[in-house]
């Protein structure tokens, strides 16, 4: 339904569509393989090394011989050594979908990203890949507590919410069948505040889904003002954004919850789960990670390359996700005691990064640390459009005075180096980008 007549339905009305909604939803990607898939997953990880190694050869080559013999874009292709394979990028997606998908929009599902990264892209899954990829992420989220029906909020990019909604104290829709309440996070900011703090403790969820960064602007507003929730969150779930050390530090005080981390992408890549132990691990039978550096070679930090056994409607070999991780060390094994691959950590996308005429290319993280020691800041985004200066956006409260900015510059200067000169705007907010992600840092070099 386009969205201005979905605006003009009664609120009621528009709860009772979103439920329709997401119980067909529901039903597609519980249905069909999901038990299956669930059972297979749930042993898995009692598996011994040889029969793990044994079920991704299966899993590999039964992938592989289903794409060779569906795809025209592969079908030519030596697929027998993959690191002789050509990467696949997100043009080759945008612009070649049609030969290199395996099924039609019809008998398929298709799969938007929210194009923070460039282009907005379409990917095609089989109903079987979202089963199996459905299986995979309640079976995690189950190992921490969660139960499918259990009160949740959830924090994404749907943006149903309008500013009328928002002037009648209205930020979120309920779908009143699975108890999910899905907030918007396009209208999170001081202003509205004490709706959505009103709502989630009037709602009292169990289980909080969604973008870290909403969740924690969200908690840094309540944190500044000294709020807790009245009752207390079992887990937070962050999805499609890096969690960063502040997300965990600070949600964790106002919500009173774990965040339980994870991995995956809209285009349908494998998956990196976090344990109990508080690590995160490779799911190796969810696909292949290659870790590569900037010359495409083999290396224990750099970009990544997705080869995902879940996308059998729109094959992801080599593909260039645009992310960044870290692998631990291999002689590392977890306290949880699962043999799965550890990752060291996330670093997020590739282009997260503010290239300093000093000091190279400077990560999110080590930007987003910037405020660890400086007191009054909601939120804030740093801005490169030229190489030797960056203009910073920021948010905040009547604890940030010309005391706490200069700490916040030298903080900056000492990560981005003194030859990058920066401007500081104090702003009423910042906007989230069109999928309703927050980004901290904006690399707009050559655009």
């Amino acid at each position: 339904m386009p969205k201005h007549i979905f605006n003009k339905l009664p609120y009621p009305t528009q709860n009772l569509l979103i439920t329709l909604f997401n119980t067909k939803q529901y039903i597609n990607r519980h249905g069909g393989k999901y038990k299956k898939f669930r059972e297979y997953y749930s042993k898995s990880e009692q598996l011994s090394k040889d029969q793990l190694e044994k079920q991704i050869l299966i899993k590999k080559n039964s992938f592989l011989s289903y794409v060779k013999e569906r795809s025209p874009w592969y079908k030519e292709l030596d697929l027998t050594n993959l690191s002789n394979t050509d990467v696949l990028e997100k043009d080759d997606i945008v612009n070649h979908l049609s030969e290199i998908k395996t099924i039609s929009e019809k008998k398929g599902v298709v799969s938007l990203t929210g194009g923070t990264t460039g282009a907005s892209m379409k990917v095609i899954y089989t109903k079987s890949d979202l089963q199996e990829r459905f299986a995979i992420l309640d079976h995690f989220r189950a190992q921490h507590g969660y139960k499918l029906g259990e009160k949740t909020a959830w924090f994404s990019g749907k943006n149903l919410i309008s500013e009328a909604d928002i002037t009648k104290g209205l930020c979120s829709h309920y779908d009143f069948i699975n108890k999910i309440r899905f907030y918007s996070t396009f209208h999170i900011n001081e202003r509205n505040f004490d709706i959505y703090w009103k709502s989630l403790n009037n709602f009292k969820p169990k289980f909080i889904v969604g973008f870290p960064s909403s969740v924690y602007e969200l908690c840094k507003i309540a944190d500044s003002k000294g709020l807790h929730l009245t009752h207390k969150v079992k887990v937070f779930f962050p999805t499609a954004e890096t969690v960063l050390p502040q997300h965990r530090e600070v949600i964790n005080r106002v919500m009173g919850c774990k965040l339980v981390d994870q991995y995956a992408s809209s285009e349908g890549a494998p998956f990196i789960l976090e344990c109990g132990a508080g690590n995160m691990h490779i799911h190796p039978l969810t696909g292949i990670f290659e870790v590569v550096d900037e010359d495409m070679q083999p290396a224990e930090e750099g970009e990544l390359l997705v080869t995902s056994f879940t996308t059998h409607g729109t094959p992801l070999i080599r593909y260039r996700i645009g992310d960044r991780i870290k692998l631990a060390s291999p002689n590392k094994i977890c306290d949880c005691g699962s043999i799965f691959p550890l990752v060291d950590r996330i670093e997020g996308r590739s282009t997260d990064y503010i290239l300093s005429p000093t000091h190279g290319k400077v990560n999110l993280g080590n930007i987003s640390n910037s405020t660890k020691d400086v007191n009054g800041i909601i939120k804030f985004q740093v801005i490169q459009y030229v190489l030797d200066k960056v203009q910073v956006l920021i948010v905040a409260n009547d604890k940030f005075n010309v005391i706490e900015q200069g700490k916040f510059v030298a903080a900056l200067q000492e990560r981005l180096g003194l030859q990058l000169d920066i401007t500081i705007e104090n702003v009423n907010d910042i906007p989230t980008e069109k999928s309703g992600k927050f980004r901290i840092v904006k690399n707009l070099l050559g655009k």
